[in-house]
């Protein structure tokens, strides 16, 4: 049975976690098929923009399969924890964008997955939290990390603490999320800023996360040089003389996305 369903309209591609039955928790399976998905959608040139979310209206994911994992040895846990990280850690370093439509809970391994993406839209039901402590373990697929740099410390600390639930418009007060929607606007609005993604070029688009992603594994320095590399290759793709061109003729670009 397969828990991840994979459609491509145009350069955008739609992730849904198919799973609802179970709020869409995390088992092994899901993350294989995650994992398998997203590493096939990575190599795709014609995908542009990906969005990710969950099936229903009431999770987006609400995190792993505690059923499978109250068993496990140490051993067996740290390679589950390695796997959720494969998963989390192809999803930031695919070359496209990932937008992550959460409807609904997006609880400790949920949570994890969005913050994986480049950009999280929630509907107003969009309940986040790092729940692992009230079940004895801590988050074990980078929630720990993630959260800390996009959010800061003190606003991880918080919620990996205290094993609470944060709300959309606090989630947006941190910068968790990127907007807040309503249910029914969520994933047009998801689509809507896939395409507009997915219509620039996707080589320099990729450039950009790369620099991006790099940001924080590096002093400033060394980042600018990085950015700097990036801006002289970007003078080397057709889409670059097509765009300044495009510019001064004053029409719209056709990108060719090399």
């Amino acid at each position: 049975m397969a828990f991840v369903a994979v459609n491509v309209e145009g350069r955008v591609a739609t992730v849904t976690l198919d799973r609802p039955e179970a709020l869409n928790a995390f088992n092994s399976q899901v993350l294989q098929e995650l994992l398998q998905e997203f590493v096939a959608l990575g190599h795709r040139e014609d995908v542009g923009a990906i969005v990710l979310t969950g099936s229903g209206r009431k999770a987006f994911a609400a995190g792993a399969d505690i059923a499978e994992m109250r068993d496990k040895s140490p051993d067996e846990a740290r390679s589950f924890a390695e796997l959720g990280q494969m998963v989390t850690t192809t999803i930031e370093r695919i070359p496209q964008p990932v937008i992550a439509a959460v409807n609904g809970y997006a609880l400790g391994g949920g949570c994890e997955m969005a913050l994986a993406c480049d950009i999280r839209l929630c509907s107003d039901n969009a309940r986040f939290g790092q729940l692992e402590v009230n079940l004895g373990i801590i988050p074990g697929w980078g929630g720990s990390q993630r959260l800390a740099r996009l959010c800061g410390p003190a606003f991880a600390r918080d919620l990996i603490y205290t094993g609470r639930v944060a709300d959309p418009q606090e989630a947006l007060r941190w910068g968790l999320v990127n907007a807040v929607h309503s249910q029914d606007e969520l994933m047009a609005k998801a689509y809507e800023m896939a395409e507009t993604i997915a219509g620039k070029s996707g080589v320099i688009v990729q450039y950009a996360k790369a620099c991006i992603n790099r940001a924080f594994d590096q002093d400033l320095a060394g980042g600018l040089r990085l950015e700097a590399g990036f801006f002289g290759l970007c003078f080397a793709t057709e889409d670059q003389k097509e765009g300044m061109s495009a510019f001064l003729e004053k029409r719209p670009a056709q990108f060719k996305h090399r």
